[in-house]
């Protein structure tokens, strides 16, 4: 049986287990509870930050069959949330912006969007990296943001919403994506270990937090390969900074020494020595 990485056994099913967006997910669910559904929807940030997460538990609120309406609560039990996780739901289609970013294929979805939903609600168009279609690409889907068919929901996500037109902004509901706090990540990793019988150090938890950069899902891929790295072994800074490749604290301050003292062919030496062993200075 393959491996299931961590960050995708741990993708959050429903709003309450997104953490570090609590104004998105806060505005969402009201919208969803008062029957607010708007057509186009534009999921913007930093990478491992939530969106393409986020955008696949709407598609679930917003077709699950546990009621009549759209829910902020998916049952997670019924065939289309069922569908909807395991990426088969006919009506939920995502979409690579980087390799379908052509007129040809925009035309394509204009043509496929008339057809009513297979199973559920709506039809849902989870497109990533939306900023990689070209203009003319753009021109084309703007029509159909213009006058969308009542059960046709896009969802974009981007992570360089600069790049995108200001015609499609305007047609869009926005939703900007934060990084995550060094101290919510910290937290998710060690419910994370600890449901999954790994043994690490706080002080490892805090490197790996600190070099994800606000992404929780690359804080969650680097304890995956930290964990195999220590094998069975309990997990200490040493081997964070091993697998990810940070510097460690004691050779910054020998660095910042030398420079301190005046003494610059010993710290450009310090220096040398760091990048040539493959460590990671932006830290």
């Amino acid at each position: 049986m393959v491996y299931q990485a961590l960050y995708r056994a741990w993708r959050p099913q429903t709003f309450r287990e997104v953490v570090g967006q609590d104004h998105i997910v806060r505005t969402l669910e009201n919208m969803l509870n008062q029957g607010r559904i708007y057509h186009a929807f534009l999921f913007c940030g930093p990478r491992g930050t939530g969106k393409t997460t986020l955008a696949k538990i709407l598609a679930k609120a917003l077709n699950c069959q546990s009621g009549t309406r759209p829910t902020a609560t998916p049952c997670l039990d019924c065939a289309s949330c069922i569908s909807i996780k395991e990426g088969s739901n006919l009506d939920v289609l995502e979409i690579d912006g980087a390799s379908n970013r052509g007129i040809d294929e925009i035309r394509d979805l204009r043509e496929s969007i008339k057809f009513a939903p297979n199973q559920g609600r709506f039809k849902v168009y989870i497109i990533d990296e939306v900023h990689m279609l070209t203009m003319e690409a753009f021109n084309a889907l703007l029509k159909t943001l213009e006058e969308p068919p009542q059960h046709v929901v896009f969802i974009f996500a981007t992570t360089e919403v600069q790049k995108l037109p200001a015609t499609i902004l305007s047609r869009v509901q926005r939703f900007d994506f934060r990084r995550l706090s060094h101290s919510v990540i910290t937290d998710r990793l060690r419910q994370v270990a600890n449901a999954s019988t790994i043994e690490i150090e706080e002080a490892a938890l805090s490197l790996i937090a600190q070099a994800a950069n606000g992404g929780l899902r690359d804080a969650l891929a680097m304890l995956d390969q930290t964990y195999s790295y220590a094998g069975a072994h309990l997990i200490t800074p040493a081997d964070v900074q091993e697998v990810v490749g940070l510097v460690p604290y004691a050779e910054y301050a020998s660095l910042w020494r030398f420079l301190v003292t005046g003494n610059m062919r010993l710290a450009l030496e310090r220096l040398r020595e760091i990048l040539d062993g493959g460590k990671e200075t932006q830290q």
